[in-house]
């Protein structure tokens, strides 16, 4: 039971928000690079611990408030399932592991400041930023951006300019949905969070149309771009198509959003919306093809 209670403070599931690392090294066609691919694998490791870390804080500095939250009160914490002197010494673990794989395994400098940066300024949210209207988003958005980063630094993998536009707006339009849905529901006596203060619901869905229209224009540009004609060569010309898979995908975050609303937890919403699901493995299995066809008929040539 307390292995049951440890994977939900650490929030294992929030772990694939950390496949952003994977970006740079799928994208610049070296997935099937072994000697990348662990590296990668390893950063990916090492921020999920520290990211982890962090949500352990978060919970610690929350307790009272979550307490208060109709679903947030049956965290392991505000719950009494796990003790605050047993959450430190779990925050202390977490942070060791993440120090140790980041330092044996990668020895890259550029990689351990960002991991310190995402540490340092998570802290800093759950202490305070977090209380900030837009400053909260924007610093959700970042976490996302440091990801990608990683990524590329822990590999020597050029990160375009396009990836890293993209990503952040794409991480704003969670963010934007997440607090929709928190503040959806709420009377103005039962919100925990200060910053649903500095926002309405009129205000988070013009935002959300505007976020979701600049994603779709950025990536219709990239898909015309230099570093797209470079990347894929021949198969640019059908780049392009890809771009249904997003719209597709926006068009139903934002119907899952307004509508249902369902995007409080953006994570537990992908895990639960075949859908979208189904979306992403095209959108992925697109690329793929793209990418690496002809690297698997080079190889196929040559052992078959």
């Amino acid at each position: 039971m307390i292995i049951s209670n440890i994977i939900k403070l650490i929030r294992v599931k929030q772990w694939v928000k950390n496949s952003f690392i994977f970006i740079p090294l799928f994208f610049s066609g070296n997935l099937m690079d072994s000697v990348l691919f662990f590296k990668t694998l390893f950063a990916f490791i090492s921020f999920s611990f520290l990211a982890s870390s962090v949500y352990v804080i978060n919970d610690l500095v929350d307790i009272e408030k979550d307490a208060l939250h109709p679903t947030k009160k049956f965290r392991p914490l505000p719950s009494g399932l796990i003790t605050k002197n047993q959450a430190v010494g779990i925050f202390v673990i977490l942070i060791l592991i993440s120090i140790s794989l980041i330092g044996f395994l990668i020895q890259n400098n550029r990689v351990l400041f960002l991991l310190a940066f995402y540490f340092f300024m998570n802290i800093a949210y759950s202490f305070k930023l977090k209380n900030n209207s837009i400053i909260d988003i924007t610093i959700i958005a970042v976490g996302f951006l440091i990801r990608v980063l990683v990524g590329g630094y822990a590999t020597g993998v050029m990160i375009s300019k396009w990836t890293i536009l993209l990503t952040f707006v794409l991480a704003l339009i969670l963010a934007i949905g997440k607090r929709r849905g928190e503040l959806v529901g709420l009377n103005e006596d039962k919100i925990t969070r200060k910053a649903l203060k500095g926002y309405s619901i009129e205000m988070l869905d013009m935002a959300l149309s505007i976020m979701s229209a600049v994603t779709i224009v950025c990536y219709i540009m990239y898909t015309f771009s230099p570093e797209a004609i470079h990347t894929f060569k021949q198969n640019h010309e059908f780049v392009y198509f890809t771009v249904i898979f997003l719209i597709m995908g926006i068009l139903r975050y934002i119907q899952q959003t307004l509508i249902e609303n369902k995007t409080e937890s953006p994570t537990k919403f992908l895990y639960k919306d075949f859908f979208l699901q189904l979306v992403l493995l095209a959108w992925t299995f697109s690329f793929f093809i793209l990418i690496y066809l002809n690297s698997i008929k080079d190889f196929l040539s040559n052992y078959l």
